[in-house]
């Protein structure tokens, strides 16, 4: 079975060489994507000094920015929110961000309920505190 390479002009460009997402048959495999802003390229809710300290954080902020990244992702696709059967999720900091992490993701997938796992992890490529990859089932 082929597999069809998608990239999503709304979204961040992917920090490394890999697609956005890849259709094989009726499942849709979304890269990790975060929180960056696709104008920008900068993270939502981060200011960093000069030496690259953190001047504020505001992990709320990153969390509707990454859903909103997938989004653009999927309609990119040709695929739908509702479309959505199963999110990995990866947070830098569990014990601080998971309670907001869970609050906003409600708010998101109060109709559409996929499988979730959540795991923390020390670091991700670029300095965001969270990361989702995502499992599609689309429609011919």
């Amino acid at each position: 079975m082929s597999s069809e390479k998608i990239n999503a002009s709304k979204a961040p460009k992917p920090v490394g060489l890999y697609p956005h997402a890849r259709r094989v048959g009726n499942l849709l495999f979304l890269s990790g994507i975060g929180p960056r802003d696709p104008e920008t390229d900068g993270v939502p809710g981060l200011e960093r000094s000069a030496t690259g300290n953190y001047k504020s954080f505001d992990f709320e902020a990153q969390c509707h920015s990454v859903f909103k990244n997938v989004e653009h992702v999927l309609e990119g696709c040709g695929a739908k929110w509702a479309d959505l059967v199963d999110v990995t999720v990866f947070l830098t900091d569990m014990k601080r961000d998971f309670h907001t992490y869970n609050k906003v993701y409600a708010e998101y997938f109060k109709d559409n309920q996929p499988c979730r796992t959540t795991l923390g992890i020390e670091s991700l490529p670029t300095p965001i505190a969270i990361e989702l990859k995502c499992i599609a089932v689309v429609s011919d």
